[in-house]
C-alpha cells in the first residue's frame, strides 16, 4: 500500500473524529463515551483497516458505522455474545450502506474473525468490508459501558468488535445469517474454553498407554507416543473431544458415547465426527476390524466441517483404550486441525511420518544420497500432508514409486486411495503443466464424480518447477455405494480430456493415414490452425479439412466442402470454401449462393498457414446457409452436384 493512501486514510479518519466531537458536543454522544472517548474509539476502530477498503466511504457513514457499533455494545455482561444482522436505515440508524451489515461484540478470543468470515462464505456471501478492532472498555457491575479505555493494555477488558459488510439481504435471510453466526460463535467459545482440558486429555492418554501398552512392537509404541506428544505441543489445534465405549466382539460390537466427557465443539451432541461409529447399531465389518486392531493410534478425517478457524473437514486423532488383558474397551477422539507448522516441517522431523518416509525409501532399495533417493524423499516431502498422515505403508510405497517413475514424463497419471470406511476417495492427478487450466480441472472433477458416484469436497492444485502439475481431488462418497471401477480406465478418460488439440490431431491423422504419412501431415499442420478454428472444429473435423487443404496446395485451385455441422438439420447446412493466398470476396460469393437458392445466415473466415512448402496462406470461409424454400436438404444426395455447380458458376462456365 502507498504512503499516499495511508495519508488519505489518516485525513479521512481525522475528519470522522472531528464529526464525532461536533456531534458529541451537540448532545449526541455514544453510550458510555465522552467527546475524547468517542474520538479515541473511532481512531482505534479504523486503525488497522486497509486504506483501500474505506477511502470511498463518506465520513458520515464511517462515523455512523462506528458509533452504531458502540451504541449496540452499550450493555454487555461479561461472557455474553452480542450479534445483529441488519440493513442500516438513515432515519433509524443515521447512516447508509449499500450492503447488509453484521455487527458482533464478544469477549476477545482466538479464531473469532476467521471463523465468522468462513461462516459467511459457507452461506454464499461475499465480504466487502471487515473491521475487527480489539477495544478495551470499562464496564459497570451489570455490563453497562462506562468508558472506552486507552489502548495500552492497562485498564479495562479487551472486547472483540467485528463489523462485516456482505451482499445485501432481506427478510428471513437476515435471521438465517444471524443463526449461523450464533452457532459458530458458540463453537469458538466452547473450543477456546476447553482447550486446556483437551490438551490435558491428551496427556492422560499418553500416560495410559505408557502404563498399559498394547501388544505391538516397542519401537512402534515409542513412535506413537512421540507423535501424541508432538500433537500436544502446539502442532494440533484441539477443537473437540469425545469418548466412545466398545462392548462385545466382532459383529456383536456395540458402541456407546460418554457425552458427559465431551469437550469443545463436541459438547454439541448433534455434532457427528465419525458416522460409522455413531450411527450404526450393528457395525459394518470394516469398522469392527478397525475397532479391535491392537494399534492404538489412528489419524483420519472426520465427517464434520470445522466451524472454527478453517472451513475444512476436521482431522481426528483416535487413541484406543485397553483393559488389563489388552482388549480394546474404548476410543478417545480428538477433533481439530493440524497447525501450519505441521504442514511446513520436513517429514523427517515429524513422528510417524519420518518412520513412513524411511520405510518407503528403504523398501525401494535406493540410497538416500543417490539421485533417485533424493527425488523420492522430495516426493514424500511434497506429498499432501493430510494424505501422508492417513495412508498405509504399502499404499504409500506403491504410490510414491509410481510418482518417481513418472518424473518429467509428459503424461497424465492417476493415483487413487480409497478410504477404509468408503467415506471418500482421494485422487492425485498429474497432468502436463502447460495443459493445466481451471476448465480442465473442472472436467476432470466431473469424470471422478461420475466414476465414484460422489461429489468433490476439496481440490488443491500444485504448480511448481516440475513439468507436471499435481491436482489433489477428494470425492466424498456413500459407504457401500461406490461403483466398481478400473483405475486405468478412469486415467485414460482423464488423459483424453487433458489431451491438447494438436495431440488429438496427431492421433486422428495417424489413425487415418498411418504413422508415416499421418506424422508428416501433423508436422505440417500442428501449428497451422488459428485458436478460433480449434475452438470451432474438432481435430477429427480438421482431418477431413486437411485432405482438401492438401489438394488445394497441390493444384493451386479452390476447394470446397458442403456438410452439416453438429446441431444442423432440415433446411440448414454449412459450406466451406478453401482458397489459396487470399480470401474470396464476399460481394462475389453471396450472389452465387443466392442464385443457387440459399440464404447466407453467417460467415466466419479462418487463416490456415501450413508448414513446409506450398502457399503460405490458405483462407477458409465457413458459411452457415439455409434454403430459401425452407425445404429439407438431403446433403449426401446433393453434395457433388452442388459443389460442381458452384465451381462452374464461380469460374464463369455456367
Amino acid at each position: 500500500m502507498s504512503n499516499g493512501q495511508e495519508n488519505k486514510k489518516a485525513e479521512l479518519v481525522k475528519e470522522t473524529t472531528a464529526m464525532a466531537r461536533r456531534r458529541a458536543k451537540g448532545g449526541k454522544k455514544a453510550s458510555g463515551a465522552g467527546v475524547a472517548g468517542l474520538s479515541r474509539y473511532i481512531e482505534q476502530y479504523y486503525a488497522y483497516v486497509p486504506p483501500g477498503d474505506i477511502l470511498d466511504i463518506r465520513p458520515q457513514d464511517l462515523f455512523g458505522a462506528a458509533k452504531g457499533h458502540l451504541d449496540f455494545a452499550a450493555v454487555r455482561p461479561r461472557g455474553k455474545s452480542m450479534l445483529r444482522v441488519y440493513n442500516p436505515d438513515p432515519k433509524d440508524d443515521g447512516w447508509t450502506c449499500p450492503h447488509t451489515v453484521v455487527e458482533i461484540v464478544n469477549d476477545d478470543m482466538p479464531f473469532l474473525v476467521d471463523s465468522v468470515t468462513a461462516e459467511l462464505s459457507r452461506q454464499g456471501l461475499g465480504v466487502y468490508l471487515a473491521v475487527h478492532p480489539i477495544i478495551r472498555v470499562i464496564r459497570g457491575p451489570r455490563g453497562r459501558l462506562v468508558e472506552v479505555a486507552v489502548d495500552d493494555g492497562g485498564d479495562g477488558i479487551a472486547e472483540s468488535f467485528i463489523l462485516v459488510e456482505v451482499n445485501r439481504q432481506s427478510g428471513r435471510r437476515l435471521e438465517e445469517i444471524r443463526k449461523g453466526l450464533e452457532a459458530v460463535i458458540k463453537d469458538v467459545s466452547r473450543a477456546v474454553r476447553d482447550w486446556r482440558a483437551m490438551r490435558g486429555k491428551m496427556v492422560e492418554a499418553i500416560g495410559e498407554l505408557e502404563g498399559r501398552p498394547p501388544a505391538i512392537a516397542k519401537s512402534d509404541m515409542t513412535e506413537i507416543l512421540e507423535f501424541m506428544q508432538w500433537a500436544h505441543d502446539n502442532q494440533f489445534t484441539f477443537l473437540g473431544y469425545r469418548e466412545f465405549g466398545f462392548k462385545g466382539t466382532g459383529a456383536n460390537t456395540r458402541v456407546t458415547i460418554n457425552h458427559r466427557a465431551s469437550l469443545g465443539v463436541l459438547r454439541n451432541k448433534k455434532a457427528v465426527i465419525f458416522s460409522e461409529l455413531e450411527s450404526f447399531t450393528s457395525l459394518p465389518p470394516a469398522v469392527c476390524d478397525f475397532i479391535h486392531q491392537p494399534s492404538p493410534l489412528t489419524v483420519i478425517k472426520t465427517n464434520l466441517i470445522s466451524t472454527v478457524h478453517r472451513s475444512v473437514y476436521m482431522d481426528c486423532i483416535g487413541i484406543k483404550k485397553f483393559d488389563a488383558a489388552g482388549r480394546v474397551t474404548g476410543q478417545r477422539m480428538f477433533a481439530g486441525l493440524f497447525t501450519s507448522s505441521a504442514y511446513n516441517k520436513s517429514v523427517t522431523e515429524i513422528p510417524l511420518l519420518r518412520r513412513k518416509a524411511m520405510k518407503t525409501i528403504e523398501r525401494t532399495g535406493l540410497k538416500p544420497s543417490s539421485h533417485d533417493g533424493k527425488a523420492l524423499l522430495n516426493i514424500l516431502e511434497n506429498y499432501p500432508r493430510d494424505e501422508l498422515l492417513q495412508i498405509s505403508d504399502d499404499h504409500l510405497y506403491q504410490t510414491s514409486l509410481g510418482i518417481l517413475h513418472l518424473q518429467e514424463r509428459h503424461k497424465v497419471a492417476l493415483f487413487i486411495r480409497r478410504d477404509d470406511f468408503e467415506r471418500f476417495i482421494s485422487c492425485l492427478v498429474y497432468v502436463p503443466r502447460d495443459r493445466y487450466t481451471t476448465r480442465l480441472r473442472l472436467r476432470m472433477q466431473k469424470i471422478l464424480e461420475d466414476a465414484f458416484a460422489g461429489e468433490v469436497s476439496a481440490q488443491y492444485a500444485q504448480l511448481g518447477e516440475s513439468s507436471l502439475a499435481r491436482v489433489h481431488i477428494t470425492v466424498r462418497t456413500t459407504p457401500g455405494g461406490i461403483p466398481s471401477y478400473d483405475e486405468r480406465v478412469i486415467e485414460s478418460r482423464l488423459a483424453e480430456v487433458a489431451r491438447s488439440w494438436p495431440d488429438t490431431l496427431y492421433n486422428a491423422l495417424v489413425s487415418t493415414f498411418g504413422e508415416e504419412i499421418g506424422g508428416g501431415l501433423h508436422r505440417r499442420y500442428a501449428d497451422a490452425f488459428q485458436v478460433a478454428y480449434s475452438e470451432a472444429f474438432s481435430p477429427f473435423d480438421a482431418v477431413d479439412d486437411i485432405r482438401i487443404l492438401e489438394e488445394v496446395t497441390k493444384n493451386g485451385e479452390m476447394g470446397m466442402k458442403l456438410y452439416r455441422a453438429a446441431g444442423e438439420e432440415g433446411c440448414r447446412v454449412s459450406f466451406k470454401v478453401f482458397n489459396p493466398d487470399a480470401a474470396i470476396p464476399l460481394s462475389d460469393v453471396l450472389p452465387v449462393l443466392e442464385h443457387m437458392g440459399l440464404k447466407v445466415m453467417d460467415e466466419v473466415p479462418y487463416r490456415i498457414r501450413p508448414a513446409g512448402g506450398g502457399p503460405e496462406l490458405i483462407m477458409v470461409n465457413n458459411f452457415g446457409l439455409v434454403t430459401r424454400s425452407g425445404r429439407d436438404v438431403d446433403i449426401d444426395a446433393v453434395r457433388d452436384n452442388f459443389q460442381d455447380a458452384f465451381r462452374h458458376i464461380w469460374r464463369g462456365d455456367a
